[in-house]
């Protein structure tokens, strides 16, 4: 089913919808009570979409960005900025000369991300934990992937190596690209399609298997890394992938499409957003992990409708 442009028609209910801000966010003075209204907007699974960034580069800064060469190097979907560590990282060795740059560049960014999404996402601020930065420097249409890290499937987000343990995975991005908007698909939320999916693919009956649970509790004593995974996070990754593996679905369920045009921001829970990006070049990230003891509405989180179906704790 092709899918509809946001032009035409607002997202029916249990589909995504684009929530968009007016105007300018002036610091100090946006009311909390608005900030909760956003932030239940995001945990319902919307898009907020501000039409013009709240973070602007220098333009010497944009300058470099824009002209970063694409990398030979098995064509990195993005350079990482790891707050943490203050340092970046998917660079090869032809690029290290580049790094402290791109480091100052992306540290700006992330702490400029912070400190408007504290006052506009006043619930959740200091309560989440600061993921990666990243800059998306390689077009996204016919960007070669394999099957499970193709960007334009429609998938819930789920992070391998970096289990959240039933955190949220909140996304602020901003379109640099000059000319170019950045075009996403968009789908059911995991609120209203995830319950489904998960029964009809038996995703659940793993984990409430004795042995299973036996074999997790093991792994945790003896520190092996797969222990660190929480059965949510197998079955939301189990998912990510069950969803790109799926023709049939991908072709014929109902889709919205939704253009970012150059200099706006937007972000979003990519954990209950069922999301594609067909196209776009240049875009910069910085991700947030909010725990359930922050969320508006912790409800209406994968977390919460999983552990409702299992009928037990899905977090270690």
């Amino acid at each position: 089913m092709s899918a509809t442009s946001a032009r035409e028609l607002t997202a029916a209910p249990g589909f995504s919808r684009l929530v968009t801000i007016q105007g300018t966010i002036v610091p100090g003075q946006w009311p909390e009570a608005r900030a909760r209204e956003v932030c239940q907007d995001l945990e319902a699974g919307h898009i907020v979409f501000l039409e013009r960034s709240p973070i602007e580069l220098a333009g010497e800064d944009r300058e470099l960005l824009l002209g970063r060469k694409q990398s030979s190097s098995a064509y990195h979907k993005n350079i990482a900025y790891r707050p943490a560590e203050d340092r970046v990282s998917g660079l090869d060795r032809s690029e290290l000369q580049e790094a402290e740059e791109l480091r100052r560049i992306l540290r700006e960014y992330s702490r400029r991300s912070v400190e408007f999404l504290t006052g506009f996402l006043f619930p959740y601020a200091g309560k989440w934990k600061l993921e990666f930065a990243s800059f998306r420097p390689i077009e996204e249409k016919g960007r070669p992937a394999r099957l499970h890290a193709r960007n334009d499937l429609l998938h819930f987000d789920s992070f391998p190596t970096r289990p959240t343990n039933g955190a949220r995975i909140l996304r602020f991005f901003t379109n640099i690209n000059p000319t170019q908007s950045r075009v996403w698909l968009t789908s059911q939320t995991f609120e209203a399609f995830g319950p489904q999916m998960v029964k009809a693919g038996g995703l659940l009956s793993v984990f409430n298997n004795p042995l299973i649970q036996g074999l997790h509790s093991l792994a945790r004593v003896l520190r092996i890394r797969s222990g660190n995974r929480s059965p949510y996070d197998d079955i939301m990754h189990r998912c990510h992938n069950t969803m790109k593996e799926d023709a049939n679905l991908q072709e014929k369920t109902p889709k919205y499409r939704w253009e970012f045009p150059p200099n706006s921001s937007w972000m979003v829970f990519t954990d209950c957003v069922s999301h594609a990006v067909l196209s776009g070049q240049y875009a910069l990230e910085q991700t947030f992990l909010v725990p359930p003891s922050a969320l508006v509405e912790p409800q209406r989180s994968p977390l919460a409708i999983l552990e409702t179906l299992a009928g037990r704790p899905l977090t270690i």
